[in-house]
């Protein structure tokens, strides 16, 4: 048998001189000699396979606390409950990672979308597909209270989200919403606050927005809600639109607050709409008494 030097046997097989010392010192790997006068450790090249399998276990995740304990009991069965418990280990991470990811998307999307969108008061009619929405009801009017309101609201929403186990990253850009009815008596009570969810997300509290058309209002101040909506209502009556569902408030994106201690949003106001016979006749060219 060769022995080989503690300089020999790192070199050997890629590792420090000091890993093989704090192995040594753990009990996992101990050198087959000890020179008594010197302290020189020495190795047998068959050692290797012990090393390799000690990197191909610290691979997997395990301790060398892990490891040592493994090889003290030479117990194949507790190898197995170690590696099982380091696989759950890894799914939970990995799920981590995943909600990560599609948080920074998430916003990236929004930022996107803000830098794109129209300016501030631009009103447009777009198609919209649909949405899946978790809405919470409310019985506080934040429209008769003001931003302060809002705040209290959304930590009731982040409360109910987190009872129902949906991911923190959809509390990002929450909205609001306003019944078809009271909208048109102009009558502005919100009665719920929701947040937008990916389609793939399967339970049965979520809500489906349906595809329509929206006439859209663009509004970059918390503050010009009102207003706003009623921009928009007098745009539906003057195009001759049917209002078709709910009042929206989708908050595109949420903005850095710099110097300003209201948070900072931009706000694309929202109404499903419908065109009347009309409007329909108008555009295929019919005429009065033409059928």
């Amino acid at each position: 048998m060769e022995k080989l030097s503690i300089g020999k046997m790192a070199r050997l097989n890629q590792v420090s001189v000091q890993t093989l010392r704090l192995y040594d010192e753990m009990e996992i790997l101990r050198p087959v000699e000890v020179n008594e006068e010197t302290g020189y450790r020495y190795y047998d090249v068959r050692q290797s396979a012990r090393l390799d399998m000690i990197h191909y276990m610290k691979s997997t995740g395990m301790t060398l606390k892990e490891i040592r304990e493994v090889f003290k009991r030479g117990d194949l069965r507790l190898l197995d409950q170690v590696l099982h418990q380091h696989l759950g280990d890894i799914d939970k991470e990995i799920e981590t990672l995943c909600q990560k990811k599609k948080a920074v998307k998430r916003m990236m999307d929004c930022y996107d979308r803000y830098l794109k969108s129209p300016g501030d008061g631009m009103i447009t009619l777009e198609y919209i597909e649909e949405r899946k929405i978790y809405a919470c009801h409310t019985d506080v009017n934040f429209y008769e209270y003001g931003i302060e309101s809002y705040e209290n609201i959304l930590k009731v929403l982040k409360k109910e989200m987190i009872r129902q186990g949906i991911p923190e990253y959809y509390y990002y850009n929450a909205g609001t919403t306003i019944a078809r009815e009271n909208f048109l008596k102009e009558n502005y009570v919100s009665d719920k606050i929701f947040v937008f969810i990916d389609q793939e997300c399967k339970k049965d509290c979520f809500k489906t927005i349906p595809v329509s058309m929206f006439a859209c209002i663009y509004c970059d101040d918390f503050d010009k809600e009102t207003e706003y909506i009623q921009r928009l209502a007098g745009y539906i009556r003057e195009h001759d639109m049917q209002v078709a569902g709910d009042y929206i408030c989708e908050v595109l994106a949420e903005l850095p607050v710099l110097s300003s201690d209201k948070r900072g949003m931009f706000l694309r106001l929202q109404v499903p709409v419908a065109f009347g016979e009309h409007r329909f006749k108008q555009q295929c060219g019919f005429t009065n008494g033409a059928g």
